[in-house]
Parts: C-alpha cells; structure tokens; sequence
C-alpha cells in the first residue's frame, strides 16, 4: 500500500504550502515520521545512494535535512552560490552517508558499479565495497523528453531495460535477486533498489521551451512503459510519488518540475518507512509503523490469555449455565464466571484491534471544525438526557445526605469531561495550544474529584481498612495491569490508573496517619500541609524518584520512565489537595449546620459565619465563579508554548474547577436535575480511558482505528458505538470482580449497589455483560415480518454456519465483511443474474476468489459473467448449495441426469470439488428414480474430460445401478453416443472377469456397488 497507493490528509493551496502536504495517508496502515537517531539505527553506516535526476536531489535533500537541517541547509546555500547543480553530491553527518550522482540518462558507470556491487542482505565478509542500505533511482523521462531526439522513446526504453533485470524478484527461488520477497511481507528490511517514476510536471507553468517538448502524450507513453515493465518484472516503483502531484499545482513550485518542501520530505518518508519499518516494528511498542512491517508473533503469555479468554472461559462458562448442579461447586458464583469471561473478551479484543492487521490503521488529523462539530454533537445529546435526579431515601438532615456535589452530579461531570477528552484525543487536538489547556484543566478536574471523593468517603465512614484500600486500588489497576501482558507495553503506559492510584494513596496515608484526630480540623489541615511538602520533596528533588524506581527494577523487575512519571505527576501537583481542603471544609460545614459537631476553631467560627449568612456569601461567590475564568483565559492566551503552561498549570487549575462548581451548585433547580447520559459514561470514565488507547484509537493512541469497508465517518460511528459498549461492560465486570478478589459474595454485591443507589446489575436477568443464551432449536419467528421471515426461511444463515463448523475462514469473513455482496451473471442469450455475498463465493471456489481479489476487471466492478455456460438456472441451484448445504429446499426433490450433469459440468468449471462430490453422492442415492435420457447423456460426453469422474459414474449408474425398468427414460438405447455404449460394454466386460474369477453368479445380479468414494475429486484447500 505504500509503494502504489496514498492520498494527504492535508492539501493546500498553492498560495500557502507551509502548513500542508505534512500528512501522507497510505491505504490502510502509519507511517512513522523518522528522526536522525531512526535513520542512525535502521541503516548502521550503510549508504543512502540516489541516482538521477533534480527532481532525485530534491529527495537526497529532504534525507539530508533530516540528518541535520542546518548543515544540508549551509550546503544547499553552498551549491547554489557555486552554480553546481550538475554534479554529485554527498551528505555525512555521525557516520550515515547520503549520496547523490547526478545521472538523468540513467546510464554512467557509477551506477552500473553501484548495481553490481548492490545486495538485499549484507554479508558478513566484507570481500569488496559494502552494498548501500537504499538505493533510488531517479527515472529518466523529463531528460528523454526534453533533450531526446526523435527515437527518445527507444532510448529511454532501452535505458530502463538495462536495469530492470537487477531489480526483478519475480522468483523467490533466486538467491542472485536482490529482494527476495515483497514489501509487504518482510520480517526484516533488507536493503532496497528502488525506482521513482517519472514525476508528471505541471505543465502550464513549464517554460515555453519545455512546454514545446514536455508534452503530456510523451510523459505518458514513458510511464505506461514504465508499468507494464515493472509488471512483468515486479520491480520495486515507487508509484505512490505520481499520486502526491496528481490533483492540484499546490504541490509544485513555480518551475512546474520541482514539488514544495513539505512533499519532497514526504517522498523522503516514504523511503525511509518502506526501508526500515519491519526492524523498528519488532523493537516493540509504540507499534506506530504500520506500514510494511509484520507484527511479532505473540508470545507464549500473550498465547495463553488468548487460549483462555476467548475458549477456556467461554466453555467453562456455558457448561456451568448447563450442569450447574455437577460442577457448579466446583466453580465461581455465575455472574463471576461471566465477568471473567467478558473481561479476557475484551482483553482480546484490544489484541486483535491494534496488534494484527485484522483492523486498518490511519493517521490522525487536527480540525477545528471537526472537533467543535463532534462537542456539539455530545452536547447535544447530554442535553436531551438531562434528568431530576433521584430523591434521597433517607432524612434530610442525615449526615451522610449532601446535596453538594452528589454522586449523580459528579458522574455527569466526569462523563462530559471524559467526552470531550476523548474527542480530544480523536481529532488531534494536543496539536491546538488552546484546546490543550482546556484538556489539562479537564485532567486536573478529575484529579480534585479523586481527592474530593476519597477523603469525604474516609472521613465519614472511618474506614481506613487495608481491604478498602485493596478494593480501590484493584479497581483501578486491573485492567491497567493485565493489557501490557497481552499488549506487551508497560504499567506506566496507561498512565492515568497509575496518576490516579499514586494521589490515592497519598490521600490514603494522609488521613490514616492520626486518623483519631481528624476531627480536629486545624490538625486535619496540618496534615495535608505537610503530605503537600513531602510530595512536592518527592516529586521534585532529584535523585528521589530515580532510586525508587532503581529499587523497583531490581526488586520487582519495572522499568519506569522517570522523566515521563516526574512530569505527569507535576502538572497537577497541588489540585488533588485543594479537593481534600474543600471535602473537610464541606463535610465540617454540614456537621455544624446540624449541629451534629460543636465550634472548636477559629475556622469553624468563619464556618458558621457563611452559614448565617449564606445568600450574600453564596451571590460574592457566584460573581467571583463568572468574573474570574474569562480573566483567567485571558491571562492564559499570553502563553504562547505548552511549556510555558504547564509550568502555571499546578499553581491555577483549581481556579476553574472551583468557578464550576460554584455555578453548577448555585441553584437548587441546577442541584436537582443531571445528565443520563453523561452520568453513564462517567461510571465508566477510567475503563474508556484506558480502552481507547487499542480499540478506538490505534497504534497505542498514534492513530485511528478503521474497518476500511465504509465512509471514514460511517465507520467512526460503529467504532464509537462499540467501543462504548464494551467499555461498559468492562466496567460493570471489573466492579464485580474487584468485590469477588477482595471477598465480597454476590448477594453482598447486590446490597452494596442498592445502599448506594446503584442499580442492581449482578443478577442473572438483568445483569448487561450476560453474553446471549444459545437457543436449542433454530427457528423462524411468527412474529417477524413477511420479508424478514422470508429471508430467514431462505437463507438459513445460521444453519449454513452449523453445516461449515469446521470453516474458521468463513466465519471470520462473515463477521469482518458481511455485508459485501458480489454479481454473478450466467448465460449470454437471455442470461440470468445472482446476487451472493462475497465471502461464500470466494469461499467455496477458487476461481472465483481469484476474479473478486484479484488484479482483474472483476475485482473493480465486483461482476462477473460466464457467458459460455447456457443453462443460467442451474446456478440457482449451486447458490442454494452455498446457503443450505442442499442442491433443493425439499429435501426428497430428485433432479434428472440433465441437471445433476450441468451442475456438476458448472462446478468443475469453478473449481468447486466439494459440491462436486456432493452431486455424486446425490445421483448415486437416487439413481433408479432419475430421469435419464439420450440426450442428456450426449450432453455430459460433450462437457465432460475422458477421465473425468461424473462421466465415470454414469457408466456404472447405467451398467451397474439402475433397474431393467429404469434404463432410459426414452427407450432409445441404441441412439446413445457411441463413446458411452462402448464404455457401458468395457465396465460389463470388466466386472464379469472380476466375478468369474471369483466364481460367483452374475446372471441378473449386480455384483458392483457403487460408492461415493469411488467417484470422489480430491478436495482443495479452501483456506489458502
């Protein structure tokens, strides 16, 4: 896909090229943007060596610069001054060597010798000059075209011949090729000879001296030549070059020859990705490169998280529902087996979504418009879900009753914000400083609910238990810390469950410590003041964290970056203890308020002071919560780089997070309504955190996830639907497993969620990640439409998957491509036309597959006619095999010799063995019942090979199967071919000598018994 094929995400204007042309999308898969240490490791001193023309040197250029932009640039300026467009260069920079030799004839020396000398693979013996690592070679044609004489197609004709035979690998037998296998399917990167196509001017801008000679009809000629040569040969050329100059004159500069900057680098990309892609793929995650490279087999722990979730616990988890008296003791409580096995499920699946090529891989794109279209959209939709909230059940002057921040408000914020974060992530958004800003106070915002929450839980309920603290810590970490053995990346790559888990456990050890004393507000308040210096020590100081993670390496075999954990845990280093402050200072004011706790501080006095005077204190606050956020921005807008704010960052985020709760509490008509939808999607916030990384975004968040069958924004939609589906359930399963680890029992579990105004989702009936029952008998509902009843009566989709159970090829391609469906047209006087889906059609015949997935006209229109084939409605009846695995939807139908014949002739021709054994199974069942006439019979010799196996069996149906009553259904023996009398008297002739010999009786007895076997054609292999 990237050698032949390509579009940019980014097309500009030919009046502004800066800022486009930076984003090549191949069909399909990433490109990596390499960098000099990239080059450095893919090539280890080998050259980089092109040859031809200057639309070549714009590419050693655009190499050059990535090596080192001010040198190439001072050489650049160097060349120009001197006026040496027309000689060889060469680029060194930390012993990579970038070469270029001028040649636009394509026929000097230099590049014979660099031909001989070039090998796919470098030996170990250094017997003469070391191969180069890249070789591109400039074609020809602007030259041929410009300065070429009458026979300039001849000249440049003979030019490509002579190279071609070293860059053929038609034959992969041959060691003296230089590339032994395709792009495609390189575990490794070999060295690569290349070609460049000849680049396409833009022809109105070409001076009138070219203009008279770079003709259109020359440059095309030139490069149609080129294709049907590299067809032949399967030379390596670089087609995707004429595909970035192909719409538009944006990408050329005012020459009409030479491409912009930005797509020369693209070309530069180009190479670099195809050339050293499959040896940094397997150096392991971020799996950022896509394109031309294989993933690495997984592993043996990889294996078995495969084995298990997707048929270990699947069976067991069936077989329990099944017998569950038998070995229901022996086995977790059901809704406990069902978790387990949704969540190896979804464990799976994030390893086939972004580590094999099952899904398509493209790059992201930053719009304005798209990100604000997609915010609106969910706004939109929150809106329509706003809801009253419930009422609580218990008292009003509870103490464990808080309007402020309740759990349904605090869902709903969580939800939106997880929302806009994800669109955040979607589109590109950390390219755009404001945006940027926006997301980091959204980060920050979470992080105050995580110490709001947790100290307003541990203050009230006192319950500073290690099995609390284990509760929390599992749900947090227990999908964070089985993906990196499945996705083979680390713990601290899902970054946020650990941030998360860390401020946890500061605010954990923070009140635990002299936790008898927390309703000391001033010794509370100490506390948090001094647990704010020791993490600031922490974080700050170097040398610290470093020996911890020394310690962990060695202990617990982590490898962390500490650079990447100082800065994340840095932004929001103070946010997370303004949550603690406003949780006491709210739990406190409440307590006084209801006179549950008495004044002991000069705190509690200015307390109870906002409470006698709550409405002018509640307006100064309101008008602080409006005045402040546009100050604030404002003053933010003057940062004009990411460091620049995150260095305010941990100093002013709890501004805005502040200003919004103010305002979402202000009123009571605010209080009491919230958003469903928005409160759903924030219940499970951390599980789409974490899952987007594989199954919405890919190449471990680098790019998109694509099914690559429907529009970009089609498929966006059934990915995000999905992707939330199964984010939910693995919500709901990791909440059930978490109380299952740390020993709560199912009926407990349902409690928990009733005390706590949760629904109750673990019972068997209503629990949503049960996975559906498997139904006994398969039947067509009454209750279904006419057409859908028809169609199910029809198609019997579901038994054709019970009749092809041993097909894994099949079912997978019904499930990635279902909806696909191809036209097969038979006949050619009044043919007759079949609609059928892809997957069965290139499923049961070869021919077919190679006509639907092949380089032909079929594969385009997706039509197929077979015009030499008269009898179009036998193939109703090949079709109906496909579906049913019958020739007839009554199952006693018996057909005549004419059309057992025809379909067998039919699927002989579509290479299709399986119906064909199954016709010979059929005529041999019902051979005294079938018609069988002359002329029938005429028909099959005149379709038939001399040996083939149908002809065969009519032989022996006729000499040995059929009643005296049974012989022709015209009585016209005699006018039978000749062929076949003689072969029905040679099968006679030969089973009387075998029963002679065996002294047997033959007089009205057929001793031969026909068999299926006897007359089987060999299947093929349906699954290559």
């Amino acid at each position: 896909a990237l050698q032949n094929k390509g579009e940019w995400l980014d097309p500009g204007t030919k009046w502004n090229t800066r800022y486009a042309f930076k984003s090549w999308q191949p069909p399909g898969c990433m490109m990596h943007e390499y960098t000099k240490r990239d080059i450095q490791e893919c090539f280890q001193k080998r050259r980089l060596v092109f040859i031809g023309d200057s639309t070549t040197r714009q590419i050693f250029w655009a190499v050059a610069k990535k090596m080192d932009q001010q040198k190439a640039q001072k050489e650049i300026e160097e060349m120009l001054d001197l006026d040496e467009k027309h000689t060889d260069l060469a680029f060194e920079s930390d012993g990579i060597k970038v070469q270029f030799i001028w040649d636009p004839w394509l026929n000097s020396t230099t590049l014979a010798e660099e031909l001989k000398q070039f090998k796919a693979y470098s030996s170990t013996k250094s017997d003469g000059p070391e191969s180069a690592g890249l070789l591109l070679l400039g074609t020809p044609g602007l030259w041929y075209a410009r300065h070429g004489q009458e026979n300039y197609f001849k000249d440049f004709r003979d030019s490509i011949d002579a190279i071609i035979p070293y860059m053929d690998h038609l034959s992969e037998n041959d060691t003296s090729l230089p590339v032994p296998m395709t792009l495609a399917s390189r575990q490794e990167s070999p060295n690569l000879l290349l070609m460049a196509p000849i680049q396409v001017p833009r022809y109105e801008a070409l001076s009138p001296s070219r203009v008279e000679t770079m003709t259109p009809e020359k440059i095309d000629q030139m490069n149609d030549f080129l294709q049907q040569a590299s067809a032949h040969s399967r030379a390596d050329i670089v087609w995707s070059y004429s595909l970035m100059t192909w719409d538009g004159d944006s990408p050329y500069e005012e020459s009409g020859l030479h491409v912009v900057e930005n797509v020369a680098t693209a070309k530069a990309e180009v190479l670099l990705n195809l050339r050293c892609n499959a040896d940094a793929a397997a150096k392991g995650y971020p799996f950022d490169r896509t394109c031309c490279s294989n993933y690495t087999q997984p592993g043996c722990a990889q294996w078995m998280m495969i084995l298990g979730g997707m048929l270990v616990l699947p069976a067991i988890m069936f077989s329990r529902r099944r017998h569950v008296s038998q070995i229901g003791r022996f086995l977790p409580h059901s809704e406990v087996l069902t978790a387990l096995t949704v969540f190896g499920l979804v464990v799976c699946y994030c390893f086939y979504a972004d580590r094999t090529q099952i899904f398509d891989k493209v790059h992201k794109k930053f719009e304005g418009i798209q990100f604000l279209s997609a915010c609106g959209a969910a706004a939109v939709v929150g809106v329509l879900s706003i809801r009253r909230s419930k009422s609580p059940t218990t008292s009003a002057k509870a103490p464990h009753d808080i309007e402020f921040l309740s759990r349904e408000q605090t869902d709903e914020w969580k939800g939106w914000m997880q929302c806009i974060v994800l669109i955040y992530h979607y589109t590109h958004g950390s390219s755009n400083l404001g945006i940027y800003q926006i997301v980091r106070l959204l980060i920050a915002a979470y992080l105050f609910m995580t110490g709001y929450g947790h100290t307003m839980y541990f203050l009230k309920s006192e319950d500073y238990s290690f099995k609390r603290c284990a509760a929390v810590l599992i749900r947090l970490n227990l999908l964070s810390c089985v993906l990196p053995y499945m996705m083979r990346t680390n713990y601290l790559f899902y970054y946020f469950a650990p941030l998360v888990s860390f401020w946890f456990l500061v605010v954990y050890f923070t009140l635990k410590i002299g936790h008898s004393k927390n309703s000391d507000l001033i010794f509370l308040l100490g506390k948090i003041l001094i647990s704010v210096a020791l993490t600031t020590a922490f974080t700050k100081i170097p040398g610290v964290l470093e020996f911890v993670g020394t310690v962990l390496h060695y202990t617990c075999a982590m490898s962390w970056n500490i650079a990447e954990w100082r800065f994340r845990s840095s932004l929001d280093l103070y946010v997370v203890y303004i949550g603690m402050i406003i949780a006491a200072l709210s739990l406190r004011s409440f307590r006084l308020e209801f006179g549950s706790t008495a004044s002991k501080s000069v705190i509690d006095i200015l307390i109870q002071l906002t409470i006698k005077f709550r409405p002018p204190f509640q307006a100064a606050l309101v008008a602080l919560a409006l005045g402040l956020p546009p100050g604030m921005w404002g003053l933010l807008r003057k940062s004009h780089t990411k460091e620049d704010y995150n260095w305010w960052q941990p100093f002013i985020s709890f501004i805005p997070i502040l200003c919004y709760i103010i305002l979402r509490n202000s009123l009571r008509l605010f209080r009491r309504y919230h958003s469903t939808v928005f409160a759903w999607l924030g219940r499970c916030s951390l599980e789409t955190y974490i899952l987007q990384y594989h199954i919405w975004l890919a190449a471990d968040t680098k790019g998109l996830l694509k099914l690559g069958l429907w529009d970009s924004c089609i498929e966006t939609v059934i990915l995000t639907a999905v992707f939330f589906w199964v984010s939910w359930h693995t919500a709901e399963a990791t909440h059930l497993l978490t109380r299952w680890i740390v020993g709560e029992t199912a009926g407990h579990t349902a409690l928990v969620r009733k005390a706590s105004g949760e629904d109750d989702v673990v019972g068997e009936k209503n629990s949503p990640y049960l996975l559906p029952k498997v139904k006994a008998e398969d039947g067509v509902s009454s209750s279904m439409p006419n057409g859908a009843r028809a169609t199910a009566s029809n198609g019997r989709f579901e038994g054709v998957l019970g009749k092809l159970n041993d097909s894994l090829k099949l079912r997978f391609g019904l499930i990635i491509d279902p909806l696909t469906i191809v036209t097969i047209i038979i006949g050619r006087s009044v043919p007759k036309t079949y609609p059928i889906y892809k997957e069965f059609a290139c499923y049961y015949s070869p021919v077919l597959r190679a006509a639907f997935n092949g380089p032909f006209l079929e594969d385009q229109s997706q039509t197929i006619t077979i015009d030499d084939f008269n009898s179009p409605a036998v193939f109703g009846f090949v079709l109906h095999w496909m579906y049913t695995g019958r020739l007839h939807k009554d199952e006693r139908a018996v057909f005549a010799l004419a059309a057992y014949g025809r379909i067998w002739v039919l699927a002989d021709r579509l290479l299709m063995p399986i119906l064909q054994n199954h016709v010979a199974k059929e005529f041999i069942k019902y051979s005294n019942t079938s018609e069988i006439s002359t002329k029938d019979i005429s028909w099959v010799y005149d379709n038939t090979a001399p040996d083939s196996m149908f002809r065969k069996l009519l032989v022996d149906v006729f000499a040995f199967g059929r009643t005296d009553a049974a012989r022709l259904q015209d009585g016209k023996e005699k006018e039978s071919p000749p062929r076949f009398l003689l072969d029905v008297a040679l099968a006679l002739r030969e089973d009387r000598e075998i029963t002679s010999k065996a002294h047997q009786e033959t007089s009205t007895v057929i001793s031969k018994k026909l068999t299926p076997e006897d007359y089987k054609v060999p299947d093929l292999d349906l699954t290559a």
